[in-house]
Parts: structure tokens; sequence; C-alpha cells
């Protein structure tokens, strides 16, 4: 077997390579290649791991850089899923986007968008992630921007850029601290993991904190929506969101001693699932609350790491993969039936007009509020067991207990106002083909099933066997008083006049200091720099150049060349010298 693994993951690679060439058989492509992946995964499931190394490619004194290849439970399983989640979304994006003329080059964006995050996956040293992390923030980009005719495009995508540079600073700092002082090579990063500075942590924390967009640099992944359906999906299920906590699970051994590392972790975890799931209760655009409420997930994920279970949140990552990308694609049907219609309040009654898509949609909000036998539930469970089980922070555990209300806040929300009620639409071109219900069919079959798949893995470790009934249902008791409190919230509120926000409601609707970044320091900086260059610049040039300036330079020269100076004295002296003169030259 010990051949056999690698051969496979390079014949991957290879695939994906030549699928970029010949984007019209991607579809066929993955789906071979999902099925290749599925064959190392028992073997290697079990804390195995294989390391593949090619021959050095850079030698420097104290680094040999080569291509490495790390086969560990992370990359091993995390793989399968990139590959049959791209496949689904690749044969939905055939239909989603078969007007537009450049679709041949949106699909190749697309796999190389998973080719850089199947690098970050499976990197074995820093050079090679932080390509594979390069090349995610690109490709995201150019997808978020592919309608680059629209001006929110552009500034959305340029947004998505510079939030992600800002975190990625911190990532080179780390590797570069990790290349003087001890390794870039994982193993070697691993053994010495006593030695490691809290520097190089806080880096790798700012790098998490940017791609997998935290509370503090989180405005961009709402403002990603601005990009194609399907590009949704991809970003916010199996790429670019989850790197940044997949980081933090990779290097995870490096980070479980060390205290400030850890606490700060559960409390940005903490703070953006909270932060997020209120910002979505206060947002009508569909696929903004789906956005909000990966950023919750993520939070929730990062709160895991925080409470050193790793294995947790890379759980939650992977069935979080598939409902997530369901909830885009249902979303996606929408919009492209409603003429690309994305406010809620405009759909309605759509459970008669489009019932296998409101179905899907059914079914991934309720693996998302982490309903019973969902494969949601299987993890989001957990983590709530592990958080009320732990001593570490009794805040951290209430505001997760209000984040998971809130979840089930607003995928009722979603699910009342899209699918009951009568249409508040005037397009009937509502049609289900089967480009679109072949991959819906196979993610929320996945939704379905992939918890109870893991229920029987490695993965799935609680921190107590036996725990008080109440604490065992909490989760579940939230999310059906979240539920009870939307389905009233919009039934009181739906026949009221539409109100200005109230501040609290406004604040989140703004994503807490979006006006900050966004308006407040940008036209500070616009009137400071338009001040400085026209009355500063003027004043100088006028003083200097100008009138005043010519008048300074001449003065002096006057008062040289003449005695005009307004004194008495001058005059008197210059009248008697005048007068002396003109007698003597009249008497001689």
């Amino acid at each position: 077997m010990n051949w056999i693994t690698p051969t496979i993951i390079l014949t991957i690679f290879m695939s994906l390579i030549m699928s970029i060439f010949q984007p019209h058989n991607a579809k066929k492509n993955l789906m071979l290649l999902f099925l290749i992946s599925l064959i190392p995964i028992n073997p290697l499931l079990n804390n195995n791991e294989l390391t593949l190394s090619l021959m050095t490619l850079i030698t420097t004194p104290t680094e040999n850089i080569n291509i490495s290849i790390t086969l560990d439970t992370l990359s091993i399983m995390f793989t399968p899923i990139a590959l049959f989640i791209t496949w689904s979304i690749i044969e939905f994006s055939t239909w989603y986007m078969t007007t537009d003329p450049n679709h041949h080059k949106f699909t190749k964006y697309l796999l190389t968008f998973l080719l850089t995050m199947l690098m970050i996956i499976t990197a074995n040293n820093m050079y090679q992630l932080f390509i594979g992390w390069e090349g995610v923030g690109i490709m995201s980009f150019l997808l978020i921007g592919w309608w680059y005719g629209r001006q929110d495009a552009n500034t959305a995508a340029l947004q998505a850029i510079i939030y992600n540079r800002i975190g990625d600073i911190g990532l080179i700092m780390a590797t570069a601290w990790l290349m003087t002082s001890s390794s870039i090579n994982m193993q070697e990063i691993m053994i010495q993991h006593e030695m490691i500075n809290t520097i190089p942590m806080m880096g790798l924390l700012a790098a998490a904190t940017g791609k997998s967009a935290q509370f503090s640099l989180h405005p961009w992944l709402p403002s990603a929506m601005e990009g194609p359906t399907p590009v949704s999906a991809l970003l916010h299920s199996s790429t670019m969101v989850v790197a940044g906590v997949f980081l933090l699970i990779r290097l995870h051994p490096i980070m479980h001693n060390n205290n400030t590392m850890m606490t700060t972790c559960l409390l940005i975890g903490a703070t953006t699932t909270v932060f997020a799931a209120a910002a979505a209760t206060t947002h009508f655009d569909i696929k903004k609350i789906i956005a909000l409420s990966t950023t919750s997930q993520l939070g929730l994920m990062m709160t895991m790491v925080g409470l050193n279970q790793p294995t947790l949140a890379f759980l939650h990552m992977i069935t979080h993969s598939f409902f997530k990308a369901t909830l885009f694609l249902c979303s996606g049907s929408y919009i492209h039936n409603l003429n690309n219609e994305q406010d809620i309040r405009m759909m309605g009654g759509l459970s008669k007009t489009m019932p296998i898509t409101s179905s899907f949609m059914t079914i991934a909000n309720f693996s998302l509020m982490g309903m019973p036998f969902l494969s949601g539930f299987y993890s989001k469970d957990t983590i709530m067991e592990t958080l009320m089980n732990s001593h570490t922070n009794s805040w951290v555990m209430l505001i997760t207990m209000i984040a998971t209300m809130l979840s089930a806040c607003y995928s009722t929300k979603i699910m009342l106002t899209t699918m009951t009620g009568y249409p508040r639409t005037h397009h009937y071109n509502h049609y289900e083909t089967k480009a679109t219900i072949n991959p819906l069919i196979r993610l929320v079959l996945a939704s379905i099933l992939v918890g109870t798949m893991t229920k029987a893995s490695t993965l799935q470790i609680t921190t107590m066997t036996t725990m008080p009934k109440s604490i065992k249902l909490m989760a579940l008791i939230a999310t059906m008083i979240g539920i009870m409190l939307s389905k009233d919230t919009i039934y009181i509120t739906q026949h009221l006049k539409p109100q200005k926000l109230n501040k609290q409601n406004l604040m989140l609707n703004q994503l807490a200091f979006f006006n900050i970044p966004h308006r407040a320091i940008t036209m500070t900086t616009l009137k400071i720099s338009q001040q400085v260059s026209t009355e500063l610049m003027d004043l100088w040039a006028m003083e200097n150049w100008g009138p005043k300036g010519l008048s300074n330079t001449l003065t002096p020269t006057i008062q040289l060349s003449t005695q005009q100076k307004n004194m008495i004295k001058n005059y008197m002296t210059m009248f008697t010298f005048s007068m002396i003169l003109a007698l003597l030259m009249a008497f001689t």
C-alpha cells in the first residue's frame, strides 16, 4: 500500500493539471478522481502518516527546499471531499453559467482553485503551503471579480485580496521565524514544538484570522457574494475560508501547550460565531445570510481549536462543507430562476414552484442547525457537549449557545420567507433541470449520511462519555428555541410597515465597524490628501513662486536701486545734495 497511495495522489494532481487544459471533460475527470481518492482512506485513517518527498530543488546553507507531500488523516480525508464538492459545483455551473461566453475559462479557474487548495492540505513544508495559500488568494480575487463590468464585483475582489494580505503578513512572519530558528519542514516543527516562540504562533493566528474571516478581518466574506454562486459555494465549503482553520489544525501540536494562544483562539472564535450569527439575522440578501452563517461556523471551528480539540474542528469542517455547498447551490437555483433576485422578501411560495430545490434547501438548513441524525448534528452536538464539559471559559460557553440559537433563527427565516406564503415575484420561468438536480442530490445525500459515516471513525471523541441529560440536550433545546422565536418574529413583523433599523441592527447590518475601514478611514485619508495637495501646496507655491514670491524677490532689488523709502531724512539729504550739485554746475 505504501507505493499505491503516493501514486494515487500524484495521479490526482497530474489529472487536475490536465483538466485545466481540457475544461470540457472536467466533470468526468473529477468524478473519476474522487473515486480514486477514496482508495487510500481506509489504511491511512487511523493516524498513520506517509510522506512523499522529491529530490531537493533549492539547496541553501540552512534548508533544503523540495516538493514534499504529507498523507495523514487530515489530507487523506479532505482530498476526496474537496474533489466531490468541486465535481458537483462544476456540474451545476454548466447550467448556471451557460449564457456566459467564457464558461470554459470559468471552469479552468475553479479547477485551479481546487488545485491550490489541495496544495495547502498536502503540503509538508511551509514554502509549499505558502504557494498554495497565495494561490487560493489569487484565484478568489479572479473569481469574485468574475463579472468585472460591475463596480461592486471589482470592489469585493479587491476587498478580499487586501484583507487576506493583512493576514498573510502573519504567515510570512511565522515562516521567516521558523526558517531562522527552527525548520520549515512540518515533521521537524512538530518535534521541536516546545522551542517555538509565541510570536510565530501569533503570526499563524493572524493568517487564519484573515483567511477564515474571523472577527476584525471579517467584512470581506459577505462582500465576496458579488461573485457567481458556484464561486460562493466552492469558496465557502471546501476551499479558501477553511484554509485558515486547516492551518491551525495542521500546526496544532506547536500551539497546544501555549495558554496565551489557546485563549486567544477561543475568544476570537467565540466572538466571531456570535457576531456573525447576529449579523445574519439582520440581512435580507439570501447569499449574504448564508455567507455570514459560514463565518459563524468558522468561528465555531476556531473555538474548538482553542479548546484543544482540533479533530472536532476538522470533523465540523468536513460536515459543514457538504451542507454549505448545498445551501449555496440551492440559493443559486432560486436566484437564477427568479431573474437574479436575491432579496428573500421578494421570494415566496417556492416550495410549490420549485419543490426539489426547496426540499434540499430545508434539509441543508436543518443540517446547519444541528437537527438530530443529519450530518451537522454529529459535529455540532459533539462540539456543544465538549464546550459544556470544559472548565476553560464560561463566557465562551454562553455566547456559543446564543450563536446556536441565532443560527436556528436565520435558517428558519430563510425557509419561511422563501418557501411559504404567497409568491411575491413577477417571474414565471421556474424550472429544475437534470444539471441542477443531480449535483444537489449528491450533496444532500452527503449532508445526510456523512455524519453517520464519521460517527464510526476516529474523528469523533467527546471529552466525557456520561453527562447530565440537560447538558446532553442543551444544543437541541437552543435550536428549538431559535426556531420558535424566528417563526413568531416573522409572523408578528411581516404585516408591519418597513421601519428604519435601530442602532443595534444597523451596527450588525453594517458588520460592526465596516464603516470605519471602508468609509471613515478612506474618506478622511482622501480629504487630508486633497487638503495637502490643494491648500498646502497652493499656499507654498503662492508664497514662493506666486505674486508674493515675485514681490519678495523684487523688493531688495528696488530698495538697492532707489531711495524712495518714504523717509523725510532721505528726501532732505537727496534734495540738499541735488541743490549743491546744481549750484556747483551753474557756477563752473
